[in-house]
């Protein structure tokens, strides 16, 4: 019965229909040690219709032990994006979603993970979502976490809840593509919001790091918690252009009366 109602439900949309809103999702790998990963990950993607494939300085890439894991889905290995940052591969994306089960000093907005894929479906068309996988040992970095707008928890048994990076990402893709199929019941945002990209953010917290230090607001002794929190609070609020337009004014104006106030 399940397989059955499982079929049907599917059968409510074209694969093309599916295929299209996942087209928009890269998965981003950090820093792969082992190229068998990346392959195992490649076809992960390709059973959930997942195609986009980006990779931050993979230790080793491309590898024949990666197409051999690929098992099939090697053309995703091939369109395979390789960076030299996590800046670039998140360049165009306004929505981040990080994977992590690690402890921060900082807390940090977190979901479930069908919550995350239901969130994703609400993004603008024009813009990608990027879900970030970090390394096999230890995950993401804390300034790694920073960059993300959510953190994603994988419900697990808490005595044993270890994955490995394929499993992950076929489990994430696997809520993508419920959620895709789904898709009705999810609440669609305001028309007129089209939040900015990863790249405006990074820029936006430069201005404001260096117009807090500007105005004195910020102990330049300890400025990293200061900014951490600023970050939760912004990427949690996801300004649209216009926002971002009026708070980098805010900052301008900040940066002209304290050199007014100094002469």
């Amino acid at each position: 019965m399940a397989k059955i109602l499982g079929k049907a439900a599917q059968d409510t949309r074209s694969e093309a229909q599916v295929a299209a809103p996942l087209s928009r999702v890269r998965i981003v790998l950090i820093n792969t040690t082992h190229p068998g990963n990346i392959g195992a990950t490649a076809r992960a993607m390709k059973v959930m219709g997942l195609t986009r494939l980006h990779l931050v300085t993979p230790k080793t890439f491309p590898c024949a032990e990666a197409t051999a894991m690929a098992s099939g889905a090697d053309d995703l290995l091939q369109q395979a994006v390789v960076h030299e940052s996590l800046a670039s591969a998140l360049s165009g994306c306004s929505l981040v979603l990080g994977t992590s089960a690690r402890m921060r000093s900082l807390p940090m907005p977190q979901m479930d993970l069908r919550k995350a894929a239901e969130s994703a479906l609400t993004e603008h068309p024009g813009q990608d979502i990027a879900v970030l996988f970090g390394r096999e040992r230890y995950g993401l970095t804390n300034d790694e976490m920073q960059r993300c707008h959510q953190l994603v928890h994988i419900n697990t048994n808490p005595e044993y809840g270890s994955l490995n990076l394929a499993q992950a990402v076929q489990v994430f893709g696997y809520e993508l593509r419920m959620a895709v199929i789904g898709e009705a019941g999810v609440m669609s945002p305001p028309a007129d919001w089209v939040p900015v990209d990863a790249g405006q953010m990074e820029l936006f917290y430069t201005h404001l790091e260096q117009t807090l230090r500007d105005i004195e607001f910020l102990n330049p002794e300890q400025p990293r918690r200061l900014m951490m929190r600023l970050r939760r609070l912004f990427n949690r609020a996801r300004p649209d252009q216009n926002e971002i337009n009026i708070l980098r004014g805010i900052l301008a104006a900040s940066q002209r009366a304290a050199n007014t106030h100094e002469d």
